[in-house]
């Protein structure tokens, strides 16, 4: 089922859904890279100000598409894991530790590589619509959230295509709002639902930012 053409098609549609809620000082933040084409649509259509939140998932061993945990960008990082996962798995004691230092400095290149030297906006007393192309287990936005909350928003808000009703339910004590297109109760993958879910890179990334970023203090 190909609901949507691609992340910007699935942006427009979410930018629909948000129209007409009163938001104050609204700032849109994108988890890269999928979610950036969707808040990029976003963006452009109701005029909301566009920055990163960088999130790096951290994948089982052998199964890098099942999450045991994640970290966000931060002074200092925050990180959320999977206990009784890594208990499952039986990886050695230091392994969550090397694959977190792993992560961060990914991050760390892509923070350059993206935003260069700019500034990050002021996130308190603020509507935060934190936006993703879908969600599957929800882990890296969990720490997403987490983390924004620590950030003293107004409010927080979650605006994705498609989720899983499960991982949309587990999400919602999270947020103040939560908007999702499309729950179907027999999920299959994010992609499933895009008919070009092609995997972005750093430029188609970098391209998205440069017109619809607006400046730090917006």
């Amino acid at each position: 089922m190909n609901a949507f053409d691609d992340r910007r098609h699935a942006g427009k549609a979410l930018a629909e859904a948000l129209r007409e809620r009163p938001m104050h000082e609204p700032l849109l933040l994108a988890l890269p890279r999928g979610g950036v084409p969707v808040a990029y649509e976003i963006s452009l259509a109701l005029q909301y100000p566009l920055e990163l939140l960088l999130v790096r998932k951290i994948g089982a061993p052998g199964h890098e598409e099942y999450a045991v945990g994640a970290v966000v960008e931060g002074d200092p990082p925050r990180w959320v894991k999977d206990e009784d996962l890594l208990r499952q798995l039986r990886v050695a004691p230091d392994w969550f530790e090397r694959r977190l230092a792993e992560q961060l400095r990914e991050i760390e290149r892509r923070r350059a590589r993206y935003c260069g030297r700019q500034p990050l906006a002021s996130r308190r007393g603020r509507d935060l619509i934190l936006v993703d192309d879908g969600l599957a287990t929800g882990n890296s936005v969990r720490a997403a959230l987490q983390a924004l909350r620590e950030d003293g928003p107004r409010r927080i808000i979650l605006a994705v295509p498609v989720g899983p009703p499960a991982t949309v339910e587990k999400l919602r004590p999270l947020v103040d709002e939560l908007v999702c297109l499309l729950t179907p109760e027999d999920f299959h993958s994010v992609g499933h639902y895009y008919r070009d879910f092609h995997q972005l890179d750093d430029q188609e990334v970098i391209d998205l930012l440069g017109p619809s970023r607006t400046p730090s203090g917006a």
